[in-house]
């Protein structure tokens, strides 16, 4: 946008107390707490945030990202007398005034065709199941999802082998008036690891272009199914084939979920890649990717 600098902003949050992304009257969001803030030290009204991906209550995030638009001589005045630059004086104090569940982790002028939401590569998620008492960790609890007998994995991950492509994937995520269920799941990965935070635990690895509404969590709803040996191993691909919501593929609770990272190509590449997919999106009616 002409005269007006482009700021990302890279952060993360802990997703137990907030009622997801967006801002909603009365509720406590992650959008709705960075405008408060971003008021307070801007000394204007709140700038747009433009997501990466919008994300549901509950769900974390390591690597969330968002741009907003600011007038240059706004910015100018953020680090007032002191020698620090506009984008390091807004990372401290930004973080000196937002609650301990949720950090910025960095702050700069975003390159020339930079774009949050439409100009990411992929995005990466990781989701935590603790499936014995002896892994029922109370620390951990509030990102890892319980139960109590143990997972067949190697079965988990050999069922959603075949899902991985450019797949229509109506049957697994909660349906939009005009929205194309077209991704391109890119990993879908269950390994139980020996070593490390996560040792015992079992550890999905999800990566995509974008995401349905509720599509990673439908996945690992009947990846669960598979575990327990509800289902056999082909269940996943033959209800993919379905094009339709089986309720045996059950959308699992959102404090699993965690928004790992996300991937934007090469600077020079920036401006294309928005351009294409808010292209494409419009073209097929698509509401805002990213969701989980």
């Amino acid at each position: 946008m002409y005269g007006v600098i482009r700021i990302r902003l890279d952060f993360s949050y802990r997703g137990t107390d907030f009622a997801g992304w967006a801002t909603q009257p009365g509720l406590r969001t992650v959008e709705g707490t960075l405008d408060e803030a971003l008021t307070r030290i801007l000394r204007v009204p709140a700038p747009r945030l433009t997501v990466a991906g919008r994300t549901d209550a509950g769900v974390h995030s390591r690597g969330q990202v968002a741009h907003f638009d600011l007038d240059p001589a706004v910015w100018a005045k953020v680090a007032g007398r002191s020698a620090r630059t506009p984008a390091q004086a807004l990372l401290s104090r930004l973080n000196g005034v937002l609650p301990s569940d949720l950090r910025v982790r960095a702050v700069r002028e975003a390159p020339p065709g930079f774009e949050a939401r439409f100009g990411a590569l992929l995005r990466r998620y990781t989701f935590r199941i603790a499936d014995t008492p002896p892994l029922h960790d109370p620390l951990t609890r509030d990102w890892t999802l319980w139960l109590r007998r143990g997972l067949d994995v190697e079965a988990m991950h050999a069922a959603l082998q075949p899902l991985i492509g450019v797949r229509d994937f109506a049957a697994f995520c909660r349906p939009r008036p005009g929205a194309t269920t077209i991704r391109h799941l890119q990993e879908f990965t269950w390994e139980r690891p020996a070593s490390g935070a996560d040792a015992g635990l079992v550890v999905a690895r999800i990566q995509a272009d974008a995401f349905c509404h509720n599509m990673v969590r439908a996945l690992v709803g009947a990846s669960l199914a598979v575990g327990e040996g509800r289902q056999s191993v082909d269940w996943p691909a033959q209800v993919l084939a379905t094009g339709e919501r089986d309720p045996r593929a059950g959308v699992v609770p959102a404090h699993g979920l965690v928004l790992e990272e996300v991937i934007y190509p090469p600077d020079a590449e920036l401006a294309a890649r928005a351009e294409l997919i808010r292209a494409r999106r419009a073209a097929e009616h698509l509401w805002v990717p990213g969701e989980p």
